[in-house]
């Protein structure tokens, strides 16, 4: 048995090209385990990037579709199952601006106070967003400077 001594070079550089490529290409690919970098990496459609422990929601829609709706529904007509999520569409609790601050910054009941993982702007700007959608009509908008104040 003849062995081509120069095929079997090339096919051994080849393979190390290969090896070593996918190796490469595996190195720079975000630890399982750590899902910040997986997200940090690949983004979302919009091109915002989650930081650990913030939201990056450029502004109150997308705020509101990326953290509330998940539990006040798209339409905020609220839900209930393994627990009670009030509606906020048609919502006279809403009417007093500092209501909602108060919630989102601190949280009631069930809900959380996901207003520490959100910049003063960002509450402003989902609570603004609820207060004028949905059938509430509520034009008295807050600051980020109002939210700084209740933190």
């Amino acid at each position: 048995m003849k062995i081509n001594l120069m095929a079997l070079g090339l096919a051994a550089t080849a393979l190390t090209g290969s090896v070593s490529m996918a190796l490469a290409q595996d190195a720079a690919q975000p630890r399982r385990d750590d899902p910040a970098a997986l997200v940090a990496q690949q983004g979302d459609a919009d091109g915002a990037f989650v930081m650990p422990g913030r939201f990056s929601e450029p502004d109150g829609e997308k705020m509101y579709r990326r953290v509330c709706a998940a539990c006040h529904m798209a339409d905020a007509s609220g839900a209930a199952g393994a627990g009670k999520y009030p509606p906020l569409a048609n919502n006279p609790n809403l009417a007093a601006s500092g209501y909602p601050m108060l919630v989102t910054l601190k949280g009631l009941n069930g809900m959380p106070p996901l207003g520490t993982m959100m910049t003063d702007q960002q509450v402003a700007d989902v609570v603004n967003y609820v207060r004028t959608h949905f059938g509430n009509q509520y034009d008295d908008a807050i600051t980020a400077e109002d939210v700084k104040a209740m933190r």
